[in-house]
């Protein structure tokens, strides 16, 4: 029997292995943190870095505070909070860590993702706490070396450490951060039509299970395409792209995804194999499987009855088995 080829084997391959992804330095167990602590993840530190490179970065040792350190805190008006001291009121560090952040946006290269420290003034991402002058909280911001550094890299996947003890969190960052080198590599080779289009292509049944309408929307946005992208073209396509997949994905729409799949073996599928492979992807919409168990089917199937469509999509084989992503969602 045939075998399926190299899951869109058409793409550009990517520049450099293995793919990059910046990291808070605590959660690598560096001992950088004001207490002279560390936060080290193991997920981050042990798993991810079997996968990824990881590129450590501390803001506040780079600015030059040392360890141990004063406490700093994030104080004033939620949406424009400043970075002083605890207790000295006369360390503000705000424009030191946002001019560090656009500077590592430059520096770190072609990362593809970031992992940051969750309720850092410097690289918290989500819900920072934000003081008045008495110590009293007023609301919640973002870290200000990670307000920088997002607004500098708008597309860059990110995530916070604990937010990644979520299955569906950690899928939808990882897909992503796999997603968005493979723009990096295209934009690396450069970008002509017929390369936007298969690159689309590839995706489809991905964007699909984030957002089937921005998915349509996008297909048809490609579909017009006349000639040569123009670089606004192209930005806004990637800004379209990554913005679908920011999106989480939900059983409904794996299920969608699946039965689209299933689709396309109907005519090849013997009665019983059919009957099979519906009653695992009613029990994944039901919770009572989780989504690598239909997957692992469908890719057995396509194995067996290889289609050229299929070959072109990465939805069944985006992501590193070791992973195990699949298993928990």
């Amino acid at each position: 029997m045939s075998r399926t080829a190299s899951p869109a084997s058409h793409l550009p391959p990517p520049a450099s292995e293995p793919v990059r992804i910046g990291v808070s330095a605590c959660l690598l167990g560096e001992e950088v943190r004001f207490d002279r602590g560390h936060k080290r993840s193991s997920f981050v530190a042990d798993q991810l870095g079997r996968y990824f490179e990881l590129c450590s970065v501390c803001p506040e040792m780079a600015i030059g505070l040392g360890v141990p350190r004063e406490p700093i805190r994030l104080q004033g008006e939620p949406d424009a909070p400043r970075v002083v001291g605890v207790k000295s009121a006369d360390l503000d560090v705000t424009e030191p860590l946002h001019a560090y952040g656009r500077r590592m946006a430059a520096e770190l290269g072609p990362i593809s993702g970031y992992v940051f420290k969750s309720k850092s003034p410097s690289c918290g991402l989500f819900r920072v706490k934000v003081y008045d002058v008495n110590g009293v909280s007023v609301g919640q911001g973002r870290g200000a070396y990670a307000q920088a550094l997002t607004q500098a890299l708008p597309l860059l996947p990110v995530e916070e450490e604990g937010r990644l003890n979520d299955p569906v969190l950690r899928e939808n960052f990882i897909g992503r951060v796999y997603a968005y080198r493979r723009w990096q590599a295209l934009l690396e080779s450069g970008v002509t039509a017929k390369r936007l289009v298969d690159f689309h292509t590839a995706h489809k049944l991905a964007l699909m299970a984030h957002h089937p309408g921005k998915t349509r929307a996008l297909g048809r946005f490609v579909a017009d395409l006349n000639g040569r992208p123009t670089e606004a073209v192209v930005a806004d396509y990637g800004a379209r792209f990554m913005e679908v997949l920011g999106h989480r994905a939900t059983r409904k729409r794996h299920t969608d995804v699946l039965f689209h799949l299933m689709g396309y073996l109907k005519r090849v599928l013997a009665s019983d194999d059919k009957q099979e492979l519906v009653g695992l992807i009613h029990d994944y919409r039901q919770g009572l499987v989780p989504l690598i168990v239909p997957v692992t089917l469908l890719r057995h199937h396509f194995r067996r009855h290889p289609d050229p469509y299929i070959e072109q999509q990465l939805y069944l084989n985006w992501q590193p088995a070791g992973l195990s992503l699949w298993n928990a969602i």
